[in-house]
């Protein structure tokens, strides 16, 4: 089987991380290939945030419990120490598209690599808060931008999960 439809057919979620950092050749790969994602009209309407910053992962995992409505009782990110965040500009009609496409590139291209992945939700609403405006803001990001995904990347600290059968009726034909 071609290598490329290996990964898109085996890549998995990951919800448990070693302390091991993601190497910044590597870390620059998954970028470059989220950067090549397709867009509408080509007008590439989404951004990275990279945070591999003790300080901001922790504002970042706090605000994201609030924003799923519970206290901060949990690591919402599994414990990965880095989160890409993709956001998009508003004003752009694909915006969402766009981001969901970036996001599908990094964690395929995590996979390629070895690299565990997962998306975390709540970006939009991480963002639409001051302290998240904030957090944009001493990034030097601005404009009017959408959290369309947390995109965590780490070693797996567990085997990869087997993917469960795909579902009876998920295709037709015409």
């Amino acid at each position: 089987m071609n290598k490329t439809i290996k990964d898109l057919m085996e890549r998995r979620s990951i919800r448990s991380f070693t302390d091991q950092m993601v190497s910044r050749e590597d870390l620059e790969t998954i970028l470059k290939a989220g950067m090549y994602a397709p867009s509408g009209m080509g007008r590439q309407s989404a951004i990275m945030l990279v945070i591999q910053d003790k300080d901001t992962l922790e504002t970042l995992r706090r605000l994201n419990c609030t924003a799923a409505g519970r206290e901060y009782d949990r690591d919402n990110f599994f414990g990965a120490k880095t989160v890409v965040v993709v956001l998009a500009d508003k004003n752009v009609s694909t915006h969402v598209y766009d981001g969901a496409v970036v996001m599908s590139n990094l964690m395929n291209a995590a996979h390629a690599l070895g690299i565990g992945s997962c998306w975390i939700h709540r970006a939009r609403e991480t963002f639409e808060t001051e302290e998240g405006k904030e957090i944009l803001k001493k990034f030097g990001i601005e404009g009017d931008y959408e959290g369309i995904g947390n995109c965590i990347l780490g070693y797996s600290a567990k085997e990869t999960p087997t993917p469960r059968p795909r579902k009876d009726n998920y295709i037709y034909w015409g």
